[in-house]
């Protein structure tokens, strides 16, 4: 079975295209949306999802979120005794997300489309590819998120050409693209955004100004008490998306209780700078792309932040109109991954559609330019395939040395924006030999680049003196793993003890229960004798009592929750 999987900042879905259309899968809790978050018991057990999001409170050394931030890069978290890097951390979301499924169908994925923003970097694909090869599911297919947007709104549907702004606002990046449609093809026109701008960073401006407005440093707060704060404030900030007017919000820290309140147009006035990053990249996209807002037939806003009263004035503002939202911004991704998970398993249901990309950055070597006074300064880029070229993609450009008594050219290949070839990611080079300078002889040199949909890059370079021909071909980028240390990180995943999908929804109300007896002094007796008849339930191995106890537990914690 092909799944779409949304491997998302803050939370993660997963379904796949039935006979009655795209479905997607509760989770062990119900729900639909899985916190992208991963915990580790003391004995090594790993929980996935809302219990492990509601550890970051209760045991923060053993459990972290927000890491697909990370991918792409070598960083390493760690949990107990055990460092993970990005991409072990998603495939234990996506174990998950594929138990989900198996639960729901009876059938075990064994191949998924994931969707990824269109900004992310070869090197943040290649580790989302990584992770789910690590979850033991291959990924022939990555789908960048605003095509899978225009999927879930149905644009492939339309008869006719058009052109339509996804404005893709999640937890952690912000994807601003242009997709077009013409002739059943899906192509993403132009994009751009920002690797580090969502929900959370909006988040971090309430937080700041609760705790300055208390006076309180935020050094000063415990780990603990920080997790529990940016929680409170996380539900006063979508009571404040829902509602105009203020709202407020008890809180504690430093080892007393607060009372804090804000009304929208403060919170607007604070994120302001923020607002300010949202903009330059929706303005690059049209500029890229040589449109004005009133060439565009639709706006589409996906991702959970454009709940955000001021980023859906912000929007209509900018572009003159007011955007659909008719698609819940939560599950739009997902549902669109669906989509393209049914295309590819060919589905009956579904009119073929073809999907293109766009290679997210420019893609070059570095040369030397000769300036008016005929000085030579070596270390610029030379773009060969821009930004925003649609892929499959090659491009060709003749060089020549610089020197008469030069055998070799080394091609240095970079990814980026700047004009600087060495502030830009280098990717990898080509050493390529050519022959001694003489009477009639061709020293150039075709460099050609070619980009697939599947991120791989092929350099080649042809001598033209001789005919010989060089080539790089570059699979991986800096900071993914080799095989040799893919391979010992799938055999140390192994030896990890991941909790049946029955047991994580036991831990993950535990863990509920934990986390409220942290966060209030008021019914600290009665959440203890509930936990207790829960593990006395637990204990007994009676699965139609244990279920009984869970209903009543779940409703009684919520119960809790509902008058905080």
């Amino acid at each position: 079975m092909i799944v779409g999987i949304d491997l998302g900042t803050t939370h993660s879905l997963i379904g796949a295209y039935l006979d009655d259309g795209p479905q997607l899968f509760p989770n062990a809790s119900g729900g639909l949306l899985t916190p992208s978050a991963v915990s580790v018991d003391e004995d090594g057990g790993v929980l996935v999802g809302e219990g492990a999001r509601d550890r970051l409170l209760t045991q923060p050394d053993r459990s972290v979120a927000h890491f697909k931030r990370w991918m792409g890069a070598a960083r390493e978290t760690a949990l107990g005794n055990r460092r993970f890097r990005p991409e072990e951390l998603s495939s234990l979301v996506l174990r998950s997300l594929v138990a989900d499924a198996e639960a729901a169908t009876g059938v075990r994925p064994t191949e998924a489309v994931i969707s990824v923003p269109a900004y992310f970097s070869d090197a943040q694909r290649t580790a989302t590819r990584t992770a789910g090869e690590m979850a033991g599911l291959r990924v022939d297919r990555l789908i960048n998120e605003p095509t899978a947007a225009a999927l879930a709104y149905g644009l492939h549907e339309r008869r006719g050409e058009g052109r339509f702004l996804v404005f893709d606002l999640g937890g952690g990046t912000l994807d601003v693209s242009i997709v077009e449609m013409f002739d059943d093809v899906v192509e993403v026109h132009a994009t751009a955004g920002d690797n580090f701008l969502g929900g959370e960073d909006f988040l971090d401006v309430l937080v700041a100004a609760a705790l300055d407005d208390l006076k309180i440093a935020p050094e000063a707060v415990e780990r603990a008490e920080m997790a529990s704060l940016r929680r409170r404030i996380e539900r006063l900030k979508t009571s404040l998306s829902q509602a105009a007017g203020a709202a407020s919000v008890e809180l504690v820290a430093v080892g007393r209780a607060h009372a804090w309140s804000i009304d929208e147009a403060r919170f607007a006035l604070l994120a302001e700078p923020l607002m300010q990053r949202l903009r330059i990249p929706l303005e690059r996209t049209l500029r890229d792309a040589n449109l004005g807002p009133s060439d565009l037939d639709e706006v589409i806003l996906v991702g959970g932040a454009t709940r955000m009263p001021m980023v859906v004035r912000a929007v209509s503002r900018l572009l003159g109109r007011l955007p659909l939202r008719h698609v819940d911004p939560d599950h739009a991704i997902a549902r669109g991954a669906v989509v393209a998970s049914g295309l590819k398993a060919r589905s009956g249901t579904l009119k073929e559609v073809i999907l293109t990309d766009v290679c997210p950055y420019t893609l070059g070597t570095d040369v030397v330019r000769q300036d008016g006074s005929g000085g030579y300064h070596p270390g610029f880029l030379l773009p060969i395939i821009t930004r925003g070229s649609t892929v499959p993609v090659s491009r060709e450009q003749e060089v020549s040395p610089v020197e008469e008594r030069q055998t070799k050219v080394e091609f240095n290949v970079f990814q980026g924006e700047n004009p600087i070839a060495e502030k830009n990611v280098k990717l990898g080079s080509l050493l390529v030999p050519i022959p001694a300078a003489g009477p009639n002889v061709d020293r150039g040199v075709l460099l050609r680049f070619t980009y697939d949909v599947n991120g791989i890059l092929q350099v080649e370079a042809k001598v033209k003196a001789t005919g010989a021909t060089h080539e790089l071909i570059l699979r991986q980028s800096a900071g993914a793993l080799s095989e040799r240390e893919l391979r010992d990180r799938l055999a140390a995943l192994a030896e990890l003890k991941v909790h049946p999908r029955e047991k994580q929804e036991n831990l993950a109300l535990m863990a509920r229960a934990e986390r409220l007896y942290e966060e209030q002094l008021v019914d600290r007796d009665r959440l203890q004798a509930m936990m207790l008849a829960f593990r006395g339930a637990l204990e007994s191995q009676d699965e139609r009592r244990i279920r009984h106890e869970r209903s009543a537990f779940a409703d009684a914690l919520a119960d809790i929750e509902r008058v905080r």
